[in-house]
């Protein structure tokens, strides 16, 4: 597989908020094993704080020492009191992205990316969108689309299923049964258009069968990853999203089969006793991309 390709690759297995209000966590979050980050100003962070937030924030991101770890800013949206600031905020303290709350539409997406041209008009910083809305879940795949418009910054979504449950009156039941249509609209319309896309939280941290069951489901379904609210669920999330040793053998088999001199002009080949088409060839290079970059990720962190 070429190196372009594996440079793009990295585990998202675990996305930890972390409320950008609260120094202590900040500073502890540079020594976390989670894969990505999000400083948030939005729901962790309470009105009378948000200005202390955004200073801290962006105060914490100038200075690094996160390593490795993908760094999201979760903003306000635009229609908020603290929106703009913190959006001008964000995009000058440089992250690897800015999370876009509620977006809608592309248009909310094209607003953002319009600001942080301005400050960044090399385009370092991505940009995610969180599908937490009746009408980001109904739009997620012109919001996906959105993603292949020249010079678009969309890197992935994030799901918020608090605020769907908010929005849509559905309740979070074990399994998930009136939000899985949800989820799955929205993961296809990421993977349409070639974005990333996490799974939202799981509330009840006394319940750790129950967050277990939600990140393999979450897995089985597709996700890359999911958010979390607390470093405790942090391995969990990593086992859980780490492709397993046999899946690891199976894909390097696979691989192996298909770069024989002989196989080369196959559509579909033998392993093991199983006709294996080249569709899977494909999926097993991915796993096996996606293995090294975690254990770069993890390498990393033992060393730090």
């Amino acid at each position: 597989m070429a190196t372009a390709t594996r440079a793009k690759v990295r585990p998202r297995r675990s996305v930890l908020y972390m409320p950008g209000s609260n120094a202590r966590a900040l500073d502890k979050a540079r020594t976390l094993p989670a894969d990505s980050l999000i400083l948030d100003l939005e729901d962790a962070v309470a009105p009378d704080a948000k200005d202390q937030a955004r200073a801290q924030v962006g105060e914490a991101v100038a200075a690094g020492g996160y390593g490795d770890r993908e760094v999201f800013i979760r903003v306000n949206g635009a229609a908020t009191p603290w929106g703009p600031a913190d959006l001008d905020a964000a995009a000058a303290a440089l992250p690897d992205g800015i999370l876009i709350p509620k977006v809608d539409d592309p248009a909310d997406l094209a607003a953002a990316a319009a600001v942080m041209d301005r400050v960044d008009p090399d385009r370092t910083v991505a940009l995610w969108a969180m599908i937490e809305t009746p009408l980001g879940i109904l739009n997620a795949r012109e919001i996906a689309a959105y993603a292949r418009e020249p010079g678009s910054r969309l890197a992935g979504f994030v799901m918020g299923t608090n605020d769907l449950a908010k929005e849509t009156g559905a309740r979070i039941v074990p399994g998930r049964g009136p939000m899985v249509p949800w989820l799955m609209q929205a993961l296809a319309a990421a993977r349409a258009y070639g974005i990333a896309i996490v799974d939202g939280v799981y509330n009840d941290l006394d319940d750790a069968r129950g967050f277990l069951e939600e990140c393999v489901a979450a897995r089985d379904m597709g996700f890359d990853g999911k958010t979390l609210i607390h470093p405790m669920q942090i391995e969990t999330a990593n086992r859980t999203f780490t492709p397993s040793a046999t899946e690891v053998a199976w894909a390097q088999k696979v691989v192996e089969t298909f770069a024989v001199p002989e196989n080369a002009d196959k559509g579909a080949v033998k392993v093991d006793g199983r006709m294996v088409e080249r569709l899977h060839a494909d999926m097993a290079s991915r796993t096996l991309v996606l293995m090294e970059a975690i254990a770069r990720r993890e390498l990393t962190a033992t060393a730090s």
